[in-house]
């Protein structure tokens, strides 16, 4: 593992520019089922390949607000960009779960088919609110319930920070062991692969070259914006944060801080990354980007060809999309 992240750092090293650059346009990204979605400022497109092996597109317009009216204040803007992102992340993942699961309705059944595809939207819905509750649980609260046993018996939990510090070792713990359980999935395994499509892509954007596979296939997998460098600095910050609760407090007051605090975290987590980012290849800055991109080695793998095609169809949608004159 230690010489794959080295050789992987390596290969970062050479293909990193400043992300964050004046002038430059932003792209964002996300794996979903069998393909990625890819977000400019102003649009977005998700591409999908579909069981025939042909791949399908949906692709529009951000609104004009998407920001809204604090989405450029620090630290707030965090939240509102994390919250809007994952609203359009559920629905790209709706989207790409139909298309890698549609079959040709037979003649006739057009209707039948129709009424299956809202059941599956309201299934997903319902998965996706369950995994959230699920996910806070699982890595907020179920942690702070063991630090909280811890305490009475190790030394070090005994205080507000040493108390915040167990509990945020023990949650990325749980989020590594997570991690690894579900990359036993050989479709999550896939996902992975197109994880690391995108981020090959966003640099062949970053770097303005062409977008083909022969510009996309050399890049690195690792990516300094990624979401999972995000989390691993929100469980980090999450430690500093927790610690303004007293360790006296009663265990209802420390699990009510960890939802009241969440977007704090959040904005804090969002002004590093892009901070981080906007300067790649400080000296000073880089140590901090090496943990995620650790981490990225669990959340990423090799993609193949046809997953590059896929990822760059998906960009070159919303690239194509953004130079179209608005139609009012």
């Amino acid at each position: 593992m230690i010489d794959g992240f080295a050789g992987a750092l390596r290969r970062w090293s050479r293909c990193t520019l400043p992300l964050l650059a004046e002038g430059s346009v932003l792209v964002g990204g996300q794996a979903v089922i069998e393909g990625v979605l890819m977000r400019l400022p102003q649009t977005y497109a998700v591409a999908v390949r579909d069981p025939n092996g042909d791949v399908k597109i949906k692709k529009e317009r951000l609104p004009e607000t998407a920001k809204g009216k604090f989405g450029n204040l620090p630290l707030v803007r965090g939240s509102v960009i994390l919250f809007k992102a994952m609203m359009l992340g559920i629905s790209a993942l709706n989207f790409s779960a139909e298309v890698a699961m549609e079959d040709e309705p037979a003649e006739g059944k057009t209707r039948e088919a129709d009424k299956s595809g809202a059941a599956f939207s309201w299934a997903m819905a319902f998965t996706v609110i369950v995994s959230l509750v699920l996910g806070v649980a699982i890595f907020f609260y179920v942690p702070l319930l063991l630090t909280q046993i811890l305490s009475k018996y190790v030394a070090v939990a005994q205080h507000s920070f040493g108390f915040n510090l167990v509990d945020g070792a023990i949650r990325i713990v749980f989020f590594i062991v997570y991690i690894l359980a579900i990359s036993l999935m050989k479709d999550i395994r896939r996902v992975f692969a197109y994880h690391g499509a995108e981020h090959k892509v966003v640099y062949t954007w970053e770097a303005k070259e062409a977008l083909t596979v022969e510009n996309a296939r050399n890049k690195s997998t690792l990516h300094p914006r990624c979401g999972t460098s995000f989390l691993l600095f929100v469980m980090v910050v999450s430690i500093l944060v927790f610690s303004l609760v007293p360790h006296s407090y009663p265990f209802w007051a420390k699990a009510a801080a960890r939802l009241v605090f969440l977007p704090l975290i959040a904005g804090i987590s969002y002004e590093i990354i892009r901070f981080t980012a906007k300067f790649p290849k400080s000296p000073f800055i880089r140590p901090l980007m090496w943990p995620g991109l650790a981490f990225q080695l669990l959340t990423t793998r090799q993609p193949d060809d046809t997953m590059l095609e896929v990822a760059l169809r998906a960009l070159a949608e919303a690239r194509d999309l953004a130079a179209e004159p608005l139609v009012t």
